[in-house]
C-alpha cells in the first residue's frame, strides 16, 4: 500500500483526500521528493565521470597546497560557515554499533606490529598521548584487550544515542578538519568514528568484512563561504552531490541530511536499500530515519595544510573549548585503528570466495584519507581507471520497500500517457540503460 502511495505522489496524482489520509510525516517526506525532482535551482556546472570535477568555468583554480597569499583561512581558525552548514546524520534505527569517543576506544587497546610484536608501553593504561608517541609506522594495529566478538560496551557504544533535543552525542565527539584549497575554496571534512564495523550479508550469509574501528567521513566544499559540493564516504568509494540538491533539515535548513547505513556506517543521501560492488543487489547497505545526530554540537576541531595539524582556537560549543589539547597529537598516528585480520585458524574467522573474509584489518585514520584532494572524491573504484568523479545533480535514491523515491523516474516523471510511463519505469528500473544515464547525467 505504501509503495502504491509513493508512486502516486511521484507521478503527481495524489489528491487532497489521499494526502489528508496519510500521516503528516509521510506527506512532508513525499513533498520533499517532489520538490527535489522538480528543483529549478542551478549548479555551477553539471559534471559527470567524463568531465573534470575541479575546473569550473569562471571560477579560480582549486589548489592542494595554496601559497599564503592565496589562502582564505588562518591556522587554527574555523570559519563559522563550516559549522553552519555541517551535515546532520541519520543513524540506522536499529544500529548496534553507535559512534564512540576515540579516547575511550584507545584505552581498551594495545599496539601491536604487523609481525605480532607487542609495544610494551601500551599494554597497561593505553591513552591518546601514548598513541601520539607511537612510531610513525603504518603497520601498527590497535589491538583489542577484550574479545571484540562478544560486544563489550566500549565496542557497541550502546549509550551514545543522539539527544532528542539538539542531536548531540555527549560522549562521542566527531572530528572536523578544515583544509584551505586556495582562491576562496575551503574543504571541511567531518569524520565519524565507530568502534566496530558490522559488514554486510551476502545472499543471506555472513556478515563479511567486519573490523574493529571504523572511520567514515563527509566533505563539504565551499567557495567564498557558500557550500557547493558534498561528498560522502562509502566502502572505499563514495558519492558527490551539489549542495542545493540534497535534503536539508526541516528545523535548521542550512544543514544537509545524510544517512549512515546499518552496521557498515557507509554514508548515503537517501533512505532504502543501496546495492554496491556486486551485481543483482547481492551486496547492499540499508538506511532509514533513525536517531538524528548533529556532529557540530560536539567535535574536535583542527586545520591542516598538508604538513601541520593545528588545533582550533575556539570551538563553537563553549563546553569543549581547549579539549583538542587534552587529546594530544592523536592525528599523527598513521597505523590501523583496530585489530589485524584474524587467521583462518581462529574460530572467529571464516572465508567466502565471493564475499571475502569475515573479519579484516581495522582502518587507518583521518590524515590518510587524501585530505589534499583536488577532486571531491577521495578515490575511484578499481574499475574507474580514468579516476572520474561524478558530481550528481539529483539525489541517488535507494531501492526496495523503504525507499522514498526512485532513480529512472526522474527521466520519465512527465511522460504521458501514464500507461506508457509505467512501461518505461518497469523496463528500465535498475537496468543497464538507467545505469549509463545515471553515470553520465547524475
Amino acid at each position: 500500500m505504501m509503495k502504491l502511495l509513493l508512486i502516486s505522489v511521484l507521478s503527481f496524482s495524489v489528491s487532497k483526500v489521499v494526502a489528508s489520509a496519510l500521516p503528516s510525516w509521510d506527506v512532508q517526506q513525499n513533498s520533499y521528493i517532489i520538490n527535489a525532482i522538480n528543483s529549478e535551482q542551478t549548479e555551477i556546472d553539471i559534471q559527470n565521470v567524463f568531465r573534470s570535477p575541479i575546473n569550473f568555468p569562471d571560477f579560480p583554480k582549486i589548489q592542494a597546497r595554496p601559497k599564503k597569499k592565496d589562502r582564505t583561512t588562518k591556522e587554527g581558525e574555523i570559519p563559522q560557515y563550516v559549522v553552519d552548514f555541517a551535515p546532520f546524520v541519520y543513524l540506522y534505527s536499529e544500529e548496534a554499533y553507535l559512534p564512540c569517543d576515540i579516547a575511550d576506544f584507545v584505552s581498551h587497546t594495545h599496539a601491536v606490529y604487523d609481525n605480532g610484536t607487542v609495544i610494551d608501553d601500551t599494554v597497561d593504561h593505553m591513552n591518546l598521548t601514548k598513541l601520539a608517541n607511537l612510531p610513525k609506522d603504518k603497520d601498527i594495529f590497535l589491538t583489542s584487550n577484550d574479545d571484540f566478538s562478544k560486544d563489550p560496551e566500549w565496542i557497541t557504544g550502546s549509550k551514545n544515542k543522539p539527544s532528542l533535543v539538539d542531536g548531540e552525542i555527549p560522549h562521542a565527539p566527531a572530528t572536523l578538519i578544515v583544509v584551505d584549497k586556495g582562491n576562496g575554496w575551503v574543504d571541511s571534512f567531518w569524520f565519524y568514528f565507530y568502534a566496530f564495523n558490522l559488514g554486510p550479508f551476502v545472499s543471506g550469509a555472513g556478515p563479511y568484512g567486519n573490523h574493529v574501528g571504523d572511520w567514515e567521513h563527509s566533505l563539504v566544499r565551499f567557495y567564498k563561504g557558500k557550500p557547493i559540493i558534498v561528498w560522502l564516504s562509502a566502502h572505499g568509494g563514495g558519492g558527490a552531490y551539489y549542495f542545493p540538491n540534497l535534503e536539508k533539515s526541516q528545523t535548521e535548513t542550512n544543514h544537509p541530511i545524510i544517512f549512515s547505513a546499518r552496521g557498515t556506517h557507509a554514508n548515503y543521501v537517501s533512505v532504502g536499500q543501496h546495492p554496491h560492488d556486486l551485481p543483482y543487489d547481492i551486496l547492499s547497505d540499508f538506511t532509514d530515519r533513525g536517531p538524528l545526530w548533529n556532529p557540530s554540537k560536539n567535535y574536535l576541531g583542527y586545520t591542516y595544510d598538508g604538513k601541520k595539524v593545528t588545533p582550533v582556537k575556539k570551538n563553537s560549543n563553549a563546553k569543549h573549548v581547549g579539549r583538542e589539547l587534552e587529546y594530544d597529537n592523536w592525528l599523527s598516528f598513521i597505523g590501523h585503528w583496530g585489530d589485524k585480520q584474524l587467521p583462518l585458524s581462529d574460530p572467529r574467522q571464516y572465508y567466502s570466495f565471493i564475499a571475502g573474509y569475515h573479519q579484516i584489518d581495522g582502518p587507518t585514520g583521518p590524515l590518510t584519507k587524501n585530505l589534499l584532494r583536488l577532486s571531491p572524491c577521495e578515490r575511484g573504484k578499481w574499475w574507474n581507471f580514468w579516476q572520474g568523479c561524478n558530481i550528481r545533480q539529483n539525489i541517488k535514491w535507494g531501492v526496495g520497500m523503504e525507499s522514498e523515491g526512485y532513480n529512472c523516474g526522474n527521466i520519465f516523471i512527465n511522460v504521458r500517457p501514464k500507461w506508457f510511463k509505467s512501461i518505461l519505469d518497469k523496463v528500465t528500473w535498475g537496468g543497464g540503460f538507467c545505469y549509463i544515464v545515471d553515470l553520465i547525467l547524475g
